[in-house]
């Protein structure tokens, strides 16, 4: 019979909520293995490329990366101090923060926009340091579940023992269908285009969405490895029903670039260069349930949602802050991944996941409806927004995440 290592826990998946998950667990001396399929990253080659996507990371985020030890190693990072959110069939608008003209100080910051293979980087580079097991390139064949543990096989035929596995491995999570955990799906008949473009005027540090009768269009800062060209770049997120987006994936550089400057209005003066141009469907999932006996499912595993606000990545983190904070109270108690431990994590995240992924459906309708009475009511919301201080300072509050956090070891 083959023999087994055994482990205190295995996280299936090494981005950054896997990584985060694991490094908040090994920073308390748990034994933590993680396996992770992506290759080790080369640090040249990251760093001379600049993506087309970017993950907006709340002050939430920035925190917990800080506590992991994350934090020094993402080497290039844009920061935002201003949300401007408008309707293009519509008056009023919501901005938040202030426009920032020179490099921003960290006090201001609402943000940051990180690349994701900058911030794969940083966490693998982080993980080498601080997790003694922490394994690239390997893929898992098969999960079994034991009387009182799980058993796991990798494809290279080793086999790992653990009381608890926890699956942080994305969107069509492999540990979510061994362990046959059922999954809701919604699709929203939608698309996104996501590309880098570089316009006419600089961003300000100012994170912008518009809603056009086709959808959000958000244009996102984003750091340049040609320092002479900071300012200029952004990372968009274009919204459309699949066949609009298919026909405009299929228009040249200069087509696209001009098609895009039109539908934003000309904002930031219009669009010099789009680049990198993918296209991705669009689609809401939700794990039915986030716990069974010794595992756990965490990030995209559990939930995906619409890309409106950009919350999918930091809601994933709250899930890696969340789960450790409630695993490691209860070690100090004597116990390890007990059931009622883990219903305890999907009770805090289960229903507040669930209750983001609806109401950014409904957003998105809303904000996409022509009907007049809709156009109405959604541009008095947002002068009614606008003129409240208190009003504004509540979703600020909200946005940032740190209420999630505040009465967990991670509180700041």
């Amino acid at each position: 019979m083959m023999s087994q290592e055994k482990h205190d826990v295995v996280i299936v998946g090494g981005g950054l909520v896997g990584g985060l998950t694991a490094l908040l667990l090994a920073k308390e001396n748990i034994d933590v293995v993680v396996l992770d399929a992506a290759p080790l990253l080369d640090s040249t080659q990251v760093l001379e490329k600049m993506n087309s996507r970017v993950l907006a990371l709340s002050q939430a985020t920035i925190h917990l990366l800080q506590i992991a030890g994350v934090w020094p190693h993402i080497e290039r990072y844009e920061p935002y101090t201003a949300m401007h959110v408008w309707n293009k069939n519509g008056y009023g608008d919501i901005h938040f923060g202030h426009d920032s003209i020179d490099k921003p100080a960290e006090t201001d910051w609402l943000g940051v926009m990180v690349e994701p293979s900058i911030l794969n980087l940083a966490m693998q580079k982080t993980m080498l340091e601080k997790v003694k097991h922490y394994r690239t390139n390997v893929r898992v064949k098969h999960l079994e579940q034991r009387t009182d543990s799980w058993s796991i096989t990798l494809a290279n035929d080793g086999c790992l023992n653990t009381k608890l596995v926890i699956g942080a491995d994305g969107a069509n999570s492999f540990v979510r269908q061994e362990a046959l955990i059922g999954l809701k799906v919604l699709d929203y008949k939608q698309s996104a285009i996501g590309c880098a473009i570089q316009t006419n005027q600089p961003h300000h540090h100012v994170a912008r969405q518009i809603f056009l009768p086709t959808g959000p269009l958000a244009y996102l800062p984003i750091k340049s490895p040609v320092s002479k060209e900071d300012g200029y770049w952004q990372s968009i997120v274009w919204t459309l029903p699949t066949n609009i987006c298919n026909e405009y994936m299929a228009l040249d550089e200069i087509a696209f670039a001009d098609r895009l400057t039109k539908e934003s209005l000309y904002m930031l003066g219009g669009v010099k260069v789009a680049k990198n141009r993918s296209c991705f469907p669009l689609k809401a999932r939700a794990a039915e349930k986030y716990v069974m006996t010794g595992l756990a499912l965490v990030g995209d595993a559990a939930h995906v949602i619409h890309p409106l606000a950009g919350q999918g990545v930091n809601i994933g983190c709250l899930d890696a802050a969340m789960l450790c904070d409630v695993l490691l109270t209860d070690i100090h108690r004597g116990a390890w991944a007990n059931i009622q431990t883990l219903r305890k994590y999907e009770h805090l995240r289960r229903h507040q996941n669930e209750a983001m992924m609806h109401s950014m459906s409904i957003l998105g309708w809303l904000e996409s409806s022509q009907v007049y009475p809709l156009i109405w009511a959604r541009s008095f919301g947002h002068k009614i927004a606008m003129s409240n201080s208190k009003l504004k300072d509540f979703f600020m509050y909200k946005a940032n995440g740190l209420e999630s956090l505040r009465n967990t070891r991670y509180a700041k």
